[in-house]
């Protein structure tokens, strides 16, 4: 598979036969950057689209402690998973990484097995729920964040678009500029959250909105796709049908016959 294809990775540790050694297990399956300590690691994080952290406790200049609580409280990594490698193998330095939102916690000697399948499973956790989330016309925007900082930038994008959802030029200039944020900062954060572009996120967001307004039956279907900012009926009954795979005249049904099983 072509590198650039493969989930960028970050190992961050002051022993550099660590780092090769570690290099070299991710090679097959994962895209590899590395750095000598947490300061490195920031510079890094501040170029590159990295896909998940592994890192030690213990360097020097910042530790793994301090990293990860950057990384947690700052607005554009705070969607990035953190693995802690340690020696410290007390409760009280374990409880203190997860407090700080670590991903996982790995003591040191580990298995690289352990490892390779921790990080497998956190990659694929964060794929099935977007894919979830995409799929599903009533599952929240929410329901993607991984830590308090991306629940409230998720709540403030959903808002956002909510509150301008009849406009059908809305797109990511317009939306960083009522956020207040650069093009740039913002195309990155969706992309990384999601793996959907601007577009493609109002685009779904126009969608669910339909889909809570099928549901509520109180509006015809061609109210409802001017509603939430289509031009037309039929484009937006391409668009329901492709995302979710069920037309929206089906959902609607659906919906209703759900109503009337729930009343009796």
């Amino acid at each position: 598979m072509n590198n650039d294809m493969l989930p960028l990775i970050l190992i961050v540790d002051d022993n550099e036969e660590i780092l090769e050694f570690l290099e070299r297990i991710f090679s097959n399956k994962y895209a590899v950057l590395k750095a000598l300590d947490g300061k490195e690691a920031i510079q890094i994080l501040q170029t590159e689209a990295v896909q998940l952290v592994i890192s030690d406790v213990m360097m020097p200049v910042m530790d793994g402690f301090e990293l990860c609580k950057i990384i947690k409280s700052n607005f554009e990594y705070s969607h990035i998973p953190v693995i802690l490698l340690t020696a410290k193998n007390t409760i009280q330095s374990k409880v203190e990484g997860l407090e700080l939102g670590a991903d996982a916690y790995i003591e040191k000697p580990f298995s690289k097995e352990h490892l390779l399948a921790q990080i497998a499973s956190l990659l694929t956790n964060r794929n099935m729920i977007r894919d979830y989330f995409a799929s599903s016309p009533l599952v929240h925007i929410k329901s993607m964040a991984h830590s308090k900082a991306d629940e409230h930038f998720l709540e403030l994008l959903n808002d956002t678009i909510c509150a301008n959802i009849e406009d059908t030029d809305l797109d990511v200039e317009k939306l960083a500029k009522i956020m207040n944020m650069s093009r740039i900062t913002l195309y990155r954060k969706i992309k990384a959250i999601s793996v959907l572009t601007p577009i493609e996120l109002i685009n779904i967001t126009r969608l669910k909105k339909a889909a809570e307004l099928l549901a509520e039956g109180d509006h015809k279907i061609y109210e409802i796709s001017y509603m939430v900012g289509f031009s037309s009926q039929s484009n937006f009954a391409r668009n329901f049908q492709k995302q979710f795979n069920i037309t929206p005249t089906e959902y609607m049904h659906s919906k209703q016959l759900d109503k009337k099983k729930n009343f009796y």
